[in-house]
């Protein structure tokens, strides 16, 4: 692997215990919404491990059916690890950090037409996704979580 991406990984890694450290240490009132989006914490299991990882992430779009996450990192040409987990084992696990609600969740990705429709909603959220997509070769990812079927 490339130094670059060795640093770019090494600094998601930090942000992500950074933002778990910050919402210990402030009692969960602290970087509910940074960027203007629900926090969420995504519970999958490791393709190759087998072992339950965490990762803090953004929401775009909560509501009653579903929460929508973007695999962009930060618009890096490489899909998230959290991503490829998903794909392998799509039953997932999603807890809203602001309510501390967790949601029992099948993950899928988003159809182009679905992506489509969700784009200006998501980037309204946070226009940075825009700036993400251009900058990397990919057609990032868009991924819906739903309830699991009983």
């Amino acid at each position: 692997m490339p130094l670059r991406e060795s640093f770019a990984d090494l600094g998601l890694k930090a942000m992500n215990s950074g933002h778990r450290a910050i919402l210990r240490l402030s009692g969960g009132r602290a970087l509910t919404s940074p960027f203007g989006m629900p926090a969420v914490e995504l519970h999958v299991i490791g393709r190759k491990s087998g072992l339950r990882r965490t990762t803090m992430l953004t929401a775009p779009i909560i509501d009653d059916r579903r929460v929508v996450i973007v695999a962009s990192k930060g618009g890096d040409d490489r899909d998230p690890e959290w991503f490829r987990n998903l794909v392998a084992n799509p039953d997932v696990e999603l807890t809203v950090v602001k309510t501390g609600t967790t949601r029992l969740c099948r993950a899928r990705v988003a159809s182009a037409q679905e992506k489509a429709e969700m784009w200006p909603t998501i980037v309204a959220a946070y226009k940075g996704y825009a700036g993400y997509q251009k900058r990397t070769k990919r057609d990032i990812p868009v991924v819906i979580c739903e309830p699991r079927p009983a």
